[in-house]
C-alpha cells in the first residue's frame, strides 16, 4: 500500500504547485479575463463531473491499475496542453480535458483502493491519504509561490511542467502497484447501474452540498475578511494553515472513530452541526471594529470548521464505499466524487452571491445547508441499506458487500 499512498503524495504536489499559481497564469500570461477563466472552468468541471461516471466504469470493467495509469498520463498531457492556450476557445477544451482526466483518476483510483484493502480498514486507509494529500498540496503550494512571486512566464511554465512531471511520476508508482481484476458486465445488466441506485445518488447529492465548504479559504474568507471585518488580511494564510495542518496531523485519529455505515451516519450529523456553528461564528466576525476581536473569531470558526471537515470526510468515505457494491465501485466512486467537482463548479458562484451579498443573513442559510444535509444523511443512508438487501438476490453483490459492512459496524 506504500506505493498507493506515494502516489497520491506526487500527485498532490504537482495539484498543489498548479492550484495556487494557475488563475494567475492564465490571466497575466495568457491574458485571459476573470470571467473568461471562471467560464473555463465551470465548463470543465461541469464536464468533469459526468465523465468521472463513465470513466469509473472503464475502471469497473478494464481493471481499475491499468486505467489509473492511462488517467495519471492523460492528466500530465492535458497539464501540458495548458503551455499552448491562447484563446477562450481552446482554454475551455483544454479545461474539460483536465477535468475528466482528472475526476476519471480519481474514480479509479478509489476502485484500486476498494479492490485493494479491507472494508474494514477503507476509511482509515483514505484518512491517510488524505492526510498525505494535503502535506503534498502544501508543499506544492509553497512551490507554486516562488511562481507567484517572480510572476514571470517561465516561473509558471515551470510550475506546469512540474505539475504534469508529476503526474507521470505518480502513473509510474501506480505500474508497481497490485493489479484488480476486471469485472466483466452481466448479461441484462444496466450499462451504468448507479444512475438507477436513487438511495445513493441521493447520498452524491447531500455529500456534494457538504463540500460546499471547499472554496470557503481559498475565495469566500478572503473576499469576507478584506471587505466586511476589521481582521488583517494575513489572516486568510493563517487559517490556511490552521486547516492544512490539523487535516495532516489529525484526519487519521478522526477516522478511527467510523467503523460502519451507522458511526458514519453519526459523523455526518457531527460535521453537519459544526459546519453550521462555524458558519454562525464566522457570520460574527462582522461585528465591531476590533481588529484582534474579529481575528480571534475567525480562528475560532476555522476551527470549528476544519473538526467538521474532518467529520464529513470520514462519514463520506465509509458511505461511499460501504454501500458501493462490489465489482460497481468504479462507477460508484465516480458519481460520489462527482460531488468535489460540482461543489468546484457552482461553489465560488453560489457562495459569493450568497455571502458577501447576504452577509450574516447568507452565512446563517450556507450553515442551514450543512445541517440538513448531514441531518439527511442517516436516513438515507438506511434506505440505501433496506435497498441493497431487498435486490441483493438478483445482483449477487450489493446486499452482500452492504451485509458485511453492517457485520463490522459497532453500536452507536
Amino acid at each position: 500500500m506504500k506505493r498507493l499512498t506515494s502516489a497520491q503524495l506526487i500527485s498532490s504536489v504537482g495539484d498543489g504547485a498548479y492550484y495556487v499559481s494557475s488563475a494567475l497564469y492564465f490571466t497575466l500570461v495568457v491574458g485571459l479575463s476573470p470571467a473568461q477563466v471562471g467560464l473555463g472552468l465551470t465548463a470543465g468541471w461541469a464536464v468533469g463531473s459526468v465523465a468521472g461516471v463513465a470513466l469509473g466504469q472503464v475502471a469497473d470493467r478494464r481493471g481499475p491499475k491499468g486505467t489509473a495509469v492511462l488517467l495519471a498520463l492523460g492528466t500530465a498531457a492535458s497539464v501540458t496542453a495548458f503551455l499552448f492556450v491562447g484563446s477562450v476557445f481552446t482554454f475551455v477544451i483544454a479545461a474539460c480535458v483536465y477535468a475528466c482526466f482528472q475526476c476519471g483518476l480519481g474514480a479509479a483510483r478509489q476502485a484500486l483502493l476498494a479492490g485493494l484493502v479491507d472494508p474494514a480498514e477503507r476509511t482509515t486507509f483514505r484518512a491517510r491519504l488524505q492526510a498525505l494529500s494535503n502535506a503534498g498540496i502544501a508543499i506544492g503550494a509553497a512551490l507554486g509561490g516562488i511562481a507567484l512571486a517572480l510572476g514571470t512566464r517561465e516561473a509558471f511554465l515551470t510550475v506546469f511542467v512540474l505539475d504534469a512531471l508529476a503526474f507521470v511520476a505518480a502513473a509510474v508508482v501506480l505500474r508497481k502497484v497490485p493489479s484488480v481484476a476486471p469485472v466483466p458486465a452481466r448479461e441484462g445488466e444496466p450499462s451504468v447501474a448507479v444512475l438507477r441506485d436513487r438511495p445513493y445518488a441521493l447520498l452524491a447529492l447531500l455529500n456534494m452540498v457538504m463540500l460546499l465548504y471547499m472554496p470557503l479559504f481559498s475565495l469566500v474568507l478572503p473576499l469576507w475578511i478584506s471587505t466586511r471585518t476589521a481582521a488583517p488580511s494575513w489572516l486568510v494564510s493563517a487559517m490556511l494553515v490552521l486547516n492544512t495542518a490539523s487535516v495532516v496531523l489529525f484526519q487519521v485519529r478522526v477516522a478511527r472513530g467510523v467503523t460502519g455505515l451507522r458511526s458514519a451516519s453519526r459523523y455526518a450529523r457531527y460535521a453537519g452541526l459544526l459546519l453550521f456553528f462555524s458558519c454562525l461564528v464566522f457570520s460574527f466576525s462582522a461585528m465591531g471594529e476590533s481588529a484582534w476581536a474579529a481575528a480571534l473569531v475567525l480562528l475560532l470558526g476555522a476551527a470549528l470548521q476544519v473538526v467538521g471537515e474532518m467529520a464529513q470526510a470520514a462519514g463520506s468515505w465509509e458511505i461511499g464505499f460501504g454501500l458501493a457494491p462490489d465489482g460497481k465501485q468504479g462507477q460508484y466512486q465516480g458519481l460520489f466524487g462527482a460531488g468535489a467537482a460540482i461543489a468546484r463548479m457552482l461553489g465560488p458562484v453560489l457562495l459569493t452571491g450568497l455571502i458577501l451579498v447576504g452577509g450574516a443573513a447568507g452565512w446563517v442559510v450556507l450553515g442551514g445547508l450543512f445541517l440538513v444535509a448531514g441531518m439527511l444523511t442517516g436516513p438515507v443512508v438506511r434506505w440505501a441499506e433496506r435497498r441493497s438487501q431487498r435486490f441483493a438476490p438478483e445482483d449477487g453483490g450489493a446486499g452482500a458487500h452492504a451485509e458485511q459492512t453492517v457485520s463490522l459496524r459497532v453500536p452507536a
